[in-house]
């Protein structure tokens, strides 16, 4: 069992590493910058409000998946407490 939670660790850093790559690239973009033609979050025809509530419920995806990759380490924590006595 322990090498399958540290290989949902792994997977769960690697998503959260690619997602914070992405939005530095996002917001390194200059304004003047053509749209990016795939990606319907950033559409330029999206109003303001509606990005706001992506943006809201990107955070709170970030901030869910910064607690379960917290309570994994923890539960791979205690697995090498328990495993080393």
């Amino acid at each position: 069992m322990a090498d399958a939670t540290t290989a949902a660790k792994a997977r769960i850093d690697k998503a959260l590493a690619l997602l914070e790559r992405r939005m530095q690239d996002l917001r390194a973009r200059p304004a003047s910058a053509p749209p990016i033609g795939d990606d319907d979050l950033f559409a330029p025809r999206a109003d303001a409000g509606r990005l706001a509530e992506l943006e809201d419920a990107g955070r709170e995806a970030r901030a869910a998946l910064a607690a379960s990759a917290e309570a994994i380490r923890a539960i791979l924590a205690d697995d090498a407490g328990e495993g080393g006595a």
